[in-house]
Formats: C-alpha cells, structure tokens, sequence
C-alpha cells in the first residue's frame, strides 16, 4: 500500500438522488466493497416502501451493514449509529475491504466524521415532559413548544425531524439552556470540513449526488406513484394494525405520517383520494430534499456528479482513489 491510512468512501445525496443504485454499480466494479448505511430510516426491520429500501437483489451484490437492525419501537441515535458504524467500519478495514457509506441522513455522517455535540445527560424528567406533549398535541404541539423556548432551533430543524426538534426541548427542560447555542460553540470548529475528522488514521473520498432541480423533482414524483402502486399504502396499514403508539419516530417519517393520515380520513366524512396522497408524500420529499441540499452543500471537500449522465466519471473518481492503497 502507498497511503499508510485506510479509505473512506462516501456516497451522498438527498433522497431520491440515484445513491442505491450508484452503491450497487460501485460494489460490482469493485468486488472489495462493502455496503454500510447511514439513512436513517433503513435502519428499521419493518420499513420497506417508504423508505427504498435496497431489494434482496441488491444486497446480495455486496455486503450490506446497519440495515433492518432495530425494529421501530427501539430507540436509534446518532451517538447509537456511530457506535455501530465504527465497528463495522473496523471490522470491514480489517478484513482488508473498503467501506462504503451511503445515505442521505447528513446530520449522522457529520457525527461520525467530525464528533458530536457535547450534550449532558438528558433527565428522565424532560424525556417524559417531551413525550407527554407529543401524545396530547402531537408533532405540531411539540413543535410549537419549541419555537417559544429555542426560536433558532426551531428555525434550523427540518419541521419533519421529529426526533431532533425532541431532542432540542428535552435539552431545554434539562438545562433551561437552548440547544442552538451549544450549536454555535459546536459550529466555530468548522463542523462543514470533512478535511478536518477525528479520524487521523482514515482518508475520505466523499462522492455527492446531484441532479438538477426539475430533474429531480420529476424523479421524487415518479417514485411517491412508484411507492403507492408497489403498496405503501397496505404497509401502512399494517405497521398501525400491529402497533399501539402511531407517534413512534419511524411512522412520523415522510411517506408514512401522510399514508397514516391517508388512512384515518378514510372513515370521515372528506376522505383524502390516493391523487392527494401522492402530492402530500411529493411535496414533504422535495421539502425534505431542499433541506439536505443545503447542509450538504455546505460540506467540503466533495467531489459532485449526475449520476445519471456521469457513471463512468463516479467508477474513474473511486478507481484513481482506490489505486492508493
């Protein structure tokens, strides 16, 4: 080997960016990678439509860590991802493989690269206030309790990311102080600059999926019709059917908090028809991708293609990067 450290692909892009398919391409021309997740939804055992979820197929091609390993009753994190994420990294480098990280979920590929918040011990106290709001007034009653006590966080937190928007008040009951002003302190270590990781024995090529916004944005409704055609909307009904708390972080996700609310008006007086569906679950998506496109085009350095019209470019970048070691 010439490079003395040890390679870190990165594959990333908002959703609906084409990063399964580029991740099966790479792991067939390199036959030494190995697949590790960072979505945050494939996480979950029971997920499958909603969250284009790599097919069987698919994961026979490569080996594929940190997907379908918690059920969507059991508590995923961040700090819970990189714990699991480095161990799989090490034991991948250590089979003499390259792992290959792919997701759209930036908040916990930043956490893995460059460490986290130092947040304190979060009271059993808070984690109960924060939850009794959720179960009387739901995602939009926790989310408004938010924008009163930390106003920055409720501006810079994605209105569909139930579990940070948590996070953040249960910080507040915990400390009276606001978590955006640890995000502050965090952000004067240039928390953008992949160049600069907590990893020194590690060398990072990150490669980001971009397609251009009308592109994509016909890309992002032609997979929410693909998703009700192939049953998303029988999965729904079944992850209810099977569970007592419809709150659960994974069924307030996109896709799933809208089919829910699909389902429910069934049985009152205007019920909501598929047609409507698919445009409530299309514009949460291309709000959801608006959001990723900005924190990861704040991230550097990367190296960005099409992967629709660029393919041979992502194999050539990955191929003169590998040749390293």
């Amino acid at each position: 080997m010439n490079n003395p450290k040890k390679p870190i692909l990165i594959l990333s892009g908002a959703t609906a960016t084409g990063k399964t398919s580029t991740s099966i391409k790479l792991a067939s021309s390199f036959k030494n990678i190995e697949i590790l997740n960072f979505d945050s939804l494939l996480f979950y055992k029971e997920l499958h439509i909603g969250t284009a979820k790599p097919s069987a197929s698919e994961r026979a091609i490569a080996p594929h860590h940190l997907v379908d390993v918690v059920s969507i009753d059991q508590e995923m994190n961040a700090s819970k991802f990189c714990e699991e994420a480095l161990k799989a990294i090490d034991s991948i480098h250590c089979r003499l493989k390259v792992p290959l990280l792919v997701g759209g979920s930036a908040f916990y590929i930043r956490a893995l690269i460059k460490g986290m918040y130092e947040a304190p011990k979060i009271s059993i106290d808070s984690k109960n206030q924060v939850e009794l709001i959720l179960k009387e007034r739901g995602p939009k009653g926790l989310r408004e309790e938010l924008e009163k006590v930390d106003k920055p966080s409720f501006d810079s937190i994605h209105e569909n990311d139930l579990y940070r928007s948590s996070r953040a008040l249960e910080y507040f009951f915990s400390t009276s102080l606001r978590f955006s002003e640890q995000k502050v302190k965090f952000d004067g270590h240039d928390p953008y600059d992949f160049s600069q990781t907590i990893h020194d024995d590690w060398s990072i090529l990150h490669l980001y999926m971009s397609i251009e916004k009308t592109d994509h944005w016909a890309i992002m409704l032609k997979r929410t019709e693909q998703m009700i055609q192939d049953g998303l909307i029988e999965e729904v009904e079944k992850l209810i059917n099977n569970t007592s708390n419809r709150l659960l972080k994974p069924l307030q996700s996109i896709g799933y908090k809208e089919t829910i609310e699909f389902l429910d008006s069934q049985n009152g007086t205007s019920p909501m028809t598929k047609k409507e569906l698919i445009e409530k679950i299309y514009i949460s998506t291309r709000q959801l991708a608006k959001s990723q496109k900005t924190f990861f085009n704040k991230i550097v350095p990367k190296n960005s293609f099409n992967p629709v019209e660029e393919e041979k470019k992502i194999l050539n970048t990955c191929e003169n990067f590998l040749s390293q070691f």
